[in-house]
């Protein structure tokens, strides 16, 4: 019980899961990885998408039938990606002064 009550904080210790329990130490990596090298982050620029790609308007001779909604937020990680990607463009744009805008 000590492990639980240390990885979280005190409002959550009773609604903690096990995936929670599981996903904290990937969670806790991405969080503090650092990105230090111009390549590694052009790679998970490419790697980690802008905008959810499973997001669609579903059209049929021109009328739109229904709209897939973006499933991305249902990743358990996605917002440590998300930050990720944004930490990579960061170093990019800021440190080695690269245009961004085909990461966009």
């Amino acid at each position: 019980m000590e492990l639980t009550a240390s990885m979280f904080p005190e409002n959550r210790r009773q609604h903690v899961s096990i995936a929670d329990r599981l996903l904290y130490p990937i969670r806790q990596w991405l969080d503090s990885f650092e990105v230090r090298d111009a390549r590694v982050a052009r790679r998970l620029c490419l790697l980690i998408p802008a905008s959810c790609p499973f997001e669609r308007d579903i059209q049929l001779f021109g009328r739109h039938l229904f709209h897939i909604p973006p499933m991305c937020k249902l990743n358990p990680l996605y917002e440590q990606l998300v930050w990720l990607r944004f930490r990579s463009l960061s170093f990019l744009a800021d440190v080695c002064g690269e245009d961004i805008a085909p990461y966009c």
